[in-house]
């Protein structure tokens, strides 16, 4: 017997699921760009820039805010919220 999806948990999973596909694309690529940047550090025998920090800092902004908006505020909950909020004023 196949079970029918919710339609709502299942827009909620794949959202959560992206989430953390991003999240393993974030540390894959911040951990390279990082290992570069200490490699460049060892060769040039001298101080260099952390120029790594603006790409870990950029994109982590991004991916704080696709966090919330996976596990945080989905539509159902605000939706909710505002209900009862209105049925609170009558």
């Amino acid at each position: 017997m196949e079970t029918q999806r919710d339609p709502q948990l299942w827009k909620m999973a794949k959202a959560r699921a992206s989430f953390k596909s991003h999240l393993y694309v974030y540390l894959f690529v911040n951990a390279a760009l990082w290992t570069l940047w200490a490699f460049g550090l060892i060769w040039s025998r001298g101080d260099t820039y952390p120029w790594p920090v603006w790409t870990s800092f950029g994109w982590g902004i991004g991916l704080v805010s696709h966090y919330f908006s996976a596990y945080t505020y989905s539509e159902k909950n605000m939706v909710e919220r505002e209900y009862q909020k209105l049925l609170n004023k009558e």
